[in-house]
């Protein structure tokens, strides 16, 4: 009998017909291919049930990720001014800082991003790191500023590549899945034109949500490209919406990573994968972690996975052939920059 692909711990989101499921991550690493298959399937159920799932028994040590977290929380700890004079250029670049309110995350197509952003701009502020090399499109990082600066570049460098060679191993799995072969995603993968996000949602008074009730750290809105990797602390807040429209807390759990797919794989599958809206609020009470004054600071660390840039995106096999394409063919790349423009 093969291992259950969801055997430990259980899933705390389970409600309003809504499950992220727990799946054990160490059986795609298996020879055994019946093992492969059976945590495949239950990660390509996830996504077209849910669109998300946490991943446990992955081959990131906690200890890594803990150090990428104080790394982190020592960057957004530098004066301001050493951080914009790291600040993003342009949103083709997609690498570089984000000061607090520069950023509005939104359903795609919205018209009013201009006045959210005015309004009710999300409380946080980032650092994005894309792939290395890229001709036109260095990384911004703070090596020259200091021996911390050198250590956090290559800190950062190591972990951007561990988190690749999982998005890697869970494509193939979505590939097994779907009944495709299991490297078929491979050449959309290889040159790794992804995206390490440092989320830092400084800590907030509660008057700042009490006085505006369309306030929240980071508003509902689905990722673009083909799935996010998240390592996020254990403070809470991030929410996932159900088919009924209910959002729910997606609860910490420690040594995992939450997965969910994105809008580009959505359209790739034809819709057979969901990308589901979620957003980042305030902490429940009940859970304290809020103190006499406000909400504590939250960090948490998304990996952005993409096509590479210059592959062309068009219906799966098996997704269409009965009921046609949902959606015209499209350059990953272009893609991306457009929906990064919308953002920013």
């Amino acid at each position: 009998m093969a291992p259950s692909a969801t055997s430990s711990p259980p899933s705390p989101v389970h409600k309003a017909n809504h499950v992220i499921p727990v799946i054990e991550f160490s059986p795609l690493l298996s020879s055994n291919f019946s093992q492969r298959l059976h945590t495949a399937r239950a990660i390509l159920d996830a996504f077209r049930n849910s669109g998300f799932l946490y991943l446990s028994h992955h081959p990131i040590p906690t200890s890594t990720v803990s150090n990428i977290f104080s790394y982190a929380a020592r960057f957004f700890d530098r004066p301001q001014a050493q951080k914009d004079a790291l600040s993003l250029t342009n949103a083709s670049s997609n690498r570089g800082y984000l000061a607090a309110g520069r950023e509005k995350v939104s359903q795609y197509g919205r018209k009013d991003v201009d006045e959210l952003r005015k309004t009710n701009p999300d409380l946080k502020e980032s650092f994005e790191i894309g792939r290395e090399g890229v001709v036109g499109y260095p990384n911004r990082w703070p090596d020259e500023m200091d021996q911390e600066g050198e250590e956090f570049k290559k800190v950062m460098q190591e972990f951007f590549l561990q988190c690749k060679e999982v998005y890697v191993l869970v494509m193939r799995a979505i590939a097994l899945g779907m009944g495709l072969d299991e490297y078929f995603f491979d050449e959309y993968t290889e040159a790794g034109d992804n995206n390490l996000r440092l989320l830092h949602y400084p800590a907030v008074s509660k008057k700042v949500f009490g006085s505006n009730k369309g306030q929240e750290r980071a508003g509902e809105h689905s990722d673009y490209g083909s799935i996010t990797l998240l390592f996020q602390d254990m403070k809470g807040g991030l929410q996932v919406q159900s088919p009924n429209g209910e959002f729910l807390d997606a609860i910490p759990i420690e040594g995992t990573i939450v997965v969910n797919a994105g809008d580009l794989l959505a359209r790739w599958s034809n819709d057979l994968i969901k990308s589901t809206t979620h957003r980042v609020v305030e902490p429940s009470l009940e859970k304290g972690n809020v103190n006499v004054d406000g909400y504590p600071a939250r960090y948490s660390v998304p990996y952005f996975c993409n096509p590479d840039f210059d592959k062309w995106i068009e219906a799966l096999p098996g997704t269409w052939e009965e009921s046609g394409k949902k959606y015209e063919g499209i350059n990953s790349g272009v893609y991306l920059e457009q929906r990064l423009r919308a953002t920013y």
